[in-house]
């Protein structure tokens, strides 16, 4: 368990670095808020979540899928699978899990009170991708628990997935300039900042296309893809239109948002 929190942390300053290196020397926009207030924000909230996640470290994914080996229980210790074949499986099982979940918190007005948070940057950078509310983070990790439980997951492909899914939430929310000819093809493997930065645009109908985190390919099969914003990214408006005041989306403004009143996004049809 110890090994596993230090290859996460190792990961994350790792590609956090990285990409925040990247985006002062290859900027995609010009950001409209100081970022020294943006960061402060961001980061102080990945540190709540990262305490609380500390806290449940029994009930973590990896933790549990542990268990679930040990005790032979779900589908994939039941039916012996090849071990190449459960890793690959959880792998992607857990990624269409993430999408399918990140849809419902758009869907449900319960949800979209926790994770309108995300929303409400008005830039985008590597920040971005830590800007998740700790009561969130929480349902997450339980709906993350039950799908290894009933997978039977591997503990190491649980491990591999929670790193990747890390990393590539730091990548594609990354004030990164990709050239065009490149992005075609990085997209086809993984979400990039263009794909993912269009999720985050003021229109609903863009807010509510996108949603994949990691693998692209859940958005074109079940037909939430959305290639470019209407406005270009150069034009592109991020966040909320409830929530545009600066000085109202303060630590404390955010951790108090699932108990105020305020629009939720309502899905439009793709055109």
């Amino acid at each position: 368990m110890e090994a596993a929190s230090t290859l996460r942390l190792a990961s994350f300053l790792t590609v956090f670095l990285l990409v925040a290196w990247s985006e002062l020397l290859w900027p995609r926009r010009r950001l409209s808020v100081p970022k020294t207030q943006r960061w402060l924000c961001n980061l102080t909230i990945a540190a709540l979540d990262a305490g609380i996640v500390r806290l449940m470290a029994p009930l973590l994914p990896v933790a549990i899928a542990n268990l679930a080996e040990v005790r032979g229980w779900g589908c994939f210790n039941l039916l012996a699978l090849p071990y190449w074949l459960a890793f690959i499986l959880t792998v992607v099982a857990l990624d269409l899990l993430i999408y399918l979940q990140h849809r419902l918190f758009h869907r449900i007005p319960f949800f979209w009170r926790l994770h309108r948070m995300h929303h409400t940057d008005l830039d985008l950078d590597v920040s971005s991708g830590n800007r998740f509310h700790p009561l969130e983070i929480l349902l997450s990790l339980l709906i993350k628990v039950g799908a290894v439980l009933l997978l039977g997951a591997p503990a190491m492909a649980v491990l591999v997935f929670e790193v990747a899914l890390n990393a590539t939430s730091l990548f594609n929310h990354g004030n990164l300039r990709i050239p065009i000819v490149f992005d075609r093809y990085v997209r086809l493997c993984v979400v990039t900042p263009d794909m993912h930065r269009v999720h985050h645009s003021i229109r609903p109908e863009e807010t509510d296309s996108n949603f994949g985190f990691n693998l692209p390919w859940w958005d074109r099969l079940l037909g939430t893809y959305r290639d470019q914003p209407r406005q270009g990214h150069e034009g592109v408006v991020i966040g909320l239109k409830e929530f545009r005041d600066p000085q109202r989306l303060g630590l404390f403004d955010l951790l108090k948002l699932p108990f105020q009143e305020g629009g939720r996004v309502k899905s439009t049809p793709l055109e």
